[in-house]
């Protein structure tokens, strides 16, 4: 498959870390993004949003990167009725997914992207906006031929640190662990992030992460899953 590749804000041609898949959408998932889209669906603008003004108040804000099905987002957003969620995710049956869960429960602290995720952060999320980061399960990426393609990258994590607020978290998990090596180093170098593990390296996992699918697939392979949490803070470690 041909490299995709996209001009960063800065004109540097960079790699995509997906691949949108062909998949078909359920009827119920297309009836979902028929009616509910246009009240949660978001898309990009020429400035960064108003937060506060989307949704209404000023509460704690958290992303979700790559969201899958919508599972995880969904039951977070019903958990903590005080904090407000926003998605992106790139495959349309997962947004309508997402979509279908919203509806169900009722939530109405959920916005959603379906688009590039770089993009999405870069340009439509404001520096110092969000409480909390979470991506889980990305694709690794296996092939060392495939490794630039990898979500979890000094720039883009650059990108992330500057739109976390000073003490919020990002959160991560996969269950490949050459990957978690990867993204620990990545994380570890970064001079305003710090590990909030006490050994340096994982953390216990997270506890109001629901098991995916995609968790659950790794158990089934053997695979060990790994969680790492970084707190951004103010100024860089000495």
């Amino acid at each position: 498959m041909a490299e995709q590749e996209r001009t960063d804000g800065a004109g540097h041609r960079s790699i995509r870390s997906y691949v949108v898949r062909a998949g078909r959408m359920t009827d119920g998932q297309q009836r979902a993004m028929d009616k509910l889209w246009p009240v949660y669906g978001l898309g990009l603008d020429a400035q960064a949003l108003n937060l506060d003004a989307l949704f209404g108040r000023s509460a704690p804000r958290v992303l979700e990167i790559g969201f899958g099905n919508g599972e995880n987002l969904a039951q977070l957003a019903a958990q903590r009725p005080g904090s407000d969620f926003i998605g992106i995710e790139v495959h349309p049956p997962g947004v309508g997914q997402l979509l279908q869960h919203i509806d169900a429960q009722q939530l109405s602290n959920v916005r959603v992207f379906c688009h590039d995720a770089v993009e999405v952060v870069a340009e439509a999320l404001p520096p110092d906006s969000l409480d909390e980061v979470l991506i889980l399960f990305a694709d690794p990426w296996h092939k060392k031929r495939h490794h630039k393609r990898r979500i979890v990258q000094t720039p883009f994590v650059n990108l992330l640190a500057s739109r976390l607020k000073v003490g919020g978290a990002l959160r991560l998990a996969t269950d490949w662990v050459p990957y978690a090596e990867h993204m620990l180093a990545v994380l570890g170098a970064h001079p305003h992030l710090r590990n909030l593990s006490p050994s340096g390296d994982y953390v216990p996992r997270y506890e109001d992460r629901v098991l995916t699918r995609f968790e659950k697939r790794g158990q089934r392979l053997g695979h060990e899953v790994r969680d790492l949490a970084f707190a951004r803070v103010a100024t860089p470690a000495p």
